[in-house]
């Protein structure tokens, strides 16, 4: 009876939380899948080949393995609440450096903002993926992340229309082969005139990070409390590698988070290689399926799938989808005319529409490995979290292969670097997180 009091008493509070963590994962994916369509356009800013615009994502994403364990750190002395704070501030601050970077048009300075900006991401997303499982039961914590994974890639639909509403007029009239004909100095020009343009929109985003900071300062969104016992249990901090489902687990999200990247950050790229006329807003086509992934899994798991189903089912469909873009017509467009034709979304060729459906093989990876990977780690699951988080450098260093293989060669082909990647996903699924002790 009494238990079932507090239950009731406890229901109402986590409806602020929820809203104050969904706008954070809408922020955090606005920031984060900004980046697909920043990555060709600093490729034109620049003057850059596809390997050097890919650092745009080791820059990013190295932050996470960088900065995990020292943001632990942080929020273990402020509390998670501050930590969000801080997160925001730290944002604000990388998103203000854009400016002194496009007024220079010097790369570095770009990339020191975009890791600047993941700092403050990094100790955001330590904070609120614990906040999210903790500030309700935890048979329904599943859930709660499914919602949090449609705010964040909500925004990531969202984001590249702004971008090419904002930044892109006329952008199809500076193609390499247009900019090659102009002499050094109109060219040179051209690229500073573009560049001056990410002024305005992160000079916004720096205030409207800036005014969130402040609403979460003063809001009555509650501090977590941790039980007690399991924060004052010594815990041996190399004593989480004794449990294979984890480690095997940080190695599949290390791929997992790398296919996710290069599905989201280089179909712009590749689109524009291909000469497709809304390069610029193809991550958005990515998001859209990712988006319906995420809500197959809130309908279906565990009530229809179960989360190792769900883990495979995305390997699968990854190695399938991978096989098409490597495999189909740069030219042909009856794939998206077929699936999207009917809603009056612009075609693009077969292989790009391959890539945009990595979206839907990738939206339950996530949600269905992290409960797989921390079951039955007791006191090592804060430990066993910290490792996790660190996989997803996956995101800067596979792009990165890709650029590398894309320049080296065909930028169509250089895309098998993702089987290998689904091949360990799907190794986890059927093998790893099965596994309770090293052999």
């Amino acid at each position: 009876m009494n238990t079932n009091v507090q239950k009731a008493s406890r229901a109402p509070s986590v409806l602020l939380p929820m809203l104050f963590i969904g706008l954070m994962f809408f922020i955090l994916g606005f920031v984060t899948w900004l980046n697909g369509s920043l990555i060709p356009f600093l490729k034109i800013v620049c003057d850059l080949n596809n390997f050097q615009a890919l650092w745009v994502t080791f820059a990013f994403y190295i932050a996470y393995t960088v900065m995990a364990l020292p943001s632990a750190a942080v929020l273990s002395r402020i509390g998670y609440k501050n930590g969000m704070t801080v997160g925001l501030g730290v944002m604000a601050v990388g998103a203000l450096l854009f400016i002194p970077a496009a007024k220079s048009s010097y790369y570095g300075i770009f990339l020191l903002a975009l890791f600047t900006l993941a700092t403050g991401m990094t100790l955001m997303q330590t904070a609120i993926n614990p906040y999210i499982v903790c500030i309700g039961p935890r048979e329904s914590a599943a859930t709660r992340i499914s919602i949090m994974g449609l705010f964040n890639k909500g925004a990531g639909i969202v984001v590249p229309l702004v971008f090419a509403a904002v930044m892109l007029s006329g952008i199809d009239m500076h193609s390499e082969a247009a900019l090659a004909a102009l002499d050094a100095g109109a060219r040179a020009q051209i690229r500073a005139d573009l560049s001056v343009r990410l002024v305005f929109p992160y000079a916004v985003m720096a205030a409207v990070l800036l005014c969130f900071m402040v609403v979460v300062h003063f809001s009555s969104l509650p501090e977590l409390s941790l039980d007690e016992e399991d924060t004052q249990t010594e815990v041996d901090r190399f004593g989480v590698f004794q449990f294979p489902q984890v480690v095997l687990g940080a190695l599949a999200l290390f791929a997992y988070v790398g296919v996710e990247v290069i599905a989201g950050d280089t179909i712009g790229l590749y689109g524009q290689t291909l000469g497709v006329k809304n390069f610029a807003v193809l991550t958005s086509y990515t998001m859209g399926f990712m988006v319906l992934g995420y809500c197959l899994g809130v309908l279906t798991i565990p009530k229809l799938m179960s989360q190792k189903a769900a883990l495979l089912m995305s390997a699968l469909s990854g190695i399938a989808f991978t096989a098409g873009i490597i495999t189909s017509s740069s030219t042909d467009t009856s794939l998206s005319q077929a699936l999207l034709g009917w809603a009056g979304v612009p075609v693009v060729p077969n292989t790009v529409m391959f890539l945009a459906l990595l979206g839907f093989a990738n939206a339950l990876v996530w949600p269905s490995l992290w409960p797989l990977a921390l079951e039955g780690l007791g006191k090592y699951t804060a430990a066993g979290s910290a490792l996790l988080i660190m996989g997803i450098a996956g995101g800067a260093l596979l792009p990165m292969l890709y650029g590398h293989f894309s320049d080296a060669g065909n930028s169509q082909a250089a895309y098998w670097v993702m089987l290998p990647c689904y091949g360990m996903i799907l190794f986890y699924a059927l093998v790893g997180h099965k596994m309770r002790r090293w052999k």
